[in-house]
This record gives structure tokens, sequence and C-alpha cells, in this order.
């Protein structure tokens, strides 16, 4: 009977092991789904703006994930020992956990209205200029505006 509660224990602590492993894998689909979307939307005519909104989407959800990870490895860690001590503790473990993935949840969110926002964006035909700006008249009046996207 000894050896039964032994293992009954290890399954105990395997199964608080594959929880964390479920809820880290979370943040891996996050950003792939992120990741596809961007590649998606990708073309040879794409303004600058439109870039930086997609970049600014992917280190969104890239920068959660990475907070997530290490709040979620911090509770674990301290969450299994405590467990082990009490066991009562386990469900407060597991809600700090859930608090704790939403961070990655958060950085899904706001990369996805990114991206959203960044489907509207096209290439800017004409130079907008701010009126205070130290700009000769000359280059304003040679200044012709064009319709084609530039590649670099």
């Amino acid at each position: 009977s000894y050896g039964t509660a032994k293992s009954g224990v290890c399954l105990y602590y395997a199964l608080l092991l594959l929880l964390q492993l479920l809820i880290s894998l979370g943040r891996r689909i996050y950003g792939l789904v992120v990741s596809v979307l961007i590649a998606g939307d990708l073309s040879t005519t794409m303004s600058l703006a439109k870039g930086f909104v997609q970049l600014g989407a992917g280190l969104s959800v890239g920068l959660a994930g990475l907070a997530a990870g290490f709040s979620i490895g911090i509770v674990g860690d301290a969450g299994v020992r405590e467990t082990a001590q009490q066991p009562k503790l386990f469900v407060c473990m597991i809600l700090i956990l859930i608090f704790a993935e939403v961070l990655g949840l958060n950085g899904l969110i706001v990369a996805l209205i990114m991206n959203t926002s960044a489907g509207s964006m096209t290439v800017c035909p004409v130079l907008y200029l701010p009126l205070d700006a130290n700009v000769s008249k000359s280059v304003l009046r040679n200044f012709t505006p064009t319709t084609e996207a530039q590649e670099f």
C-alpha cells in the first residue's frame, strides 16, 4: 500500500506539470496566429506605416508572451512546492496561473487590433509636410507627387 500511495502522489505532481505545459502551449498558438495573419498580408508594395504597425503587433504578442511565461514559471515553481506541503493551495495556484496567462491573451488582443488597423493602410501617393517645416521653397516647387508605390 505504501507503493500505491507513492505512485498516487507522483501522478498528482505529473498532472500539475502537465497543466503547466498545456497553459504554456497557449502562448505559442498566440504567436503562430499573429504570424500567419501578418504573413498573409505581405505584399511587394507595402507602406512603411503598415510595416511598422505589423512589427508592433508581432512585438506585442511576443513580449506579452515572454512576460506571461516568466510569471507562469515563477508561480508554477512556488506553487508546486507549496502545494506539496499544503494541498489546499492547489486551487489558488491554478487561479494565479490563469491570471498570468491573461497577460499573453492581452498581447494577442492588442496584436489582432493592430493587424486589423494595418489592413486599411495603403501606400501614400502624396507627401504631406507640416506648415512650419524648414523646407526651402525650391524643394516644394520641384516636388511632383506620384501615384505609384516606390520600392526600396
